[in-house]
């Protein structure tokens, strides 16, 4: 009978312990989930911070976000003849070495032919370099900048254009804070209240992010990009672009 009791106890004693482990293993086992999913969580958060795709500037008090009313159905600034049938667009990411390089060979030639009254000239900011500034999303601000600038004082616009790519920050820093870029539109005659308020509320950010999410959409997925009536000019030197504007029928 002694003998009976003891194996009752040790069966018991084992079955306790099977379950105590079973507790444990589900213990541990919900400690690396929480674990895994927190990490997931911040792998995906600081992966979002450096992706260069289009995101709002960060801001702990954001402006109003508004929609351009000055620009073409194509959300481009256009100069030279708004009802012109053949039309070169200019895509560009203000963060983009290469379309400073661009707009230091070809820049003027674009003014020229805009000037001339039988092409116009389209550009369309974008910001697919964001990236690149540690997280300030500069590209985006520049861009969101440029919208400013041709709602409120569209008369500079090209100045301040020319000035920002004059005062392009290197790639890997933090791109140029609000108040340089103020200070830049300012100097350039975009010295209306109006622009610096919307530059530093960051006011076009949101319609920067739809705006470079349907030029992508469009197959361009690198600036600066050229096309003459929607062809792509592979290679836009000022000689290319005449080309190509002369086929089109000027």
């Amino acid at each position: 009978m002694n003998t009976s009791n003891k194996a009752s106890k040790d069966i018991r004693a084992m079955q306790n312990g099977d379950k105590n482990r079973r507790t444990l293993i589900q213990i541990v086992v919900a400690v690396v989930l929480i674990a895994l999913v927190a990490a997931i969580a911040l792998f995906i958060v600081n992966r979002n911070s450096t992706s260069g795709e289009a995101t709002p500037a960060a801001s702990s008090s954001p402006g109003q976000q508004l929609t351009p009313t000055s620009l073409t159905d194509t959300g481009a600034i256009r100069f030279g003849n708004p009802d012109a049938t053949t039309v070169i667009s200019v895509v560009e990411d203000f963060q983009c070495p290469a379309c400073k390089n661009f707009e230091s060979i070809s820049g003027s030639t674009l003014q020229q032919v805009a000037d001339a009254g039988n092409v116009a000239v389209d550009y369309r900011p974008i910001s697919i370099l964001d990236r690149f500034s540690n997280g300030t999303m500069y590209s985006t601000r520049a861009a969101s900048a440029s919208i400013c600038v041709a709602e409120n004082d569209r008369d500079s616009w090209m100045d301040w254009h020319n000035a920002m790519f004059a005062e392009q920050p290197a790639e890997n820093g933090t791109g140029l804070t609000d108040d340089k870029l103020v200070e830049i539109a300012t100097s350039a005659g975009a010295d209306s209240p109006a622009t610096a308020s919307c530059i530093t509320d960051g006011s076009y950010t949101d319609w920067v992010t739809s705006q470079t999410q349907s030029v992508i959409g469009e197959g361009i997925n690198g600036t600066p990009s050229v096309r003459v009536n929607g062809t792509d000019v592979s290679n836009p030197t000022p000689e290319n672009i005449l080309a190509a504007a002369a086929a089109a029928g000027n």
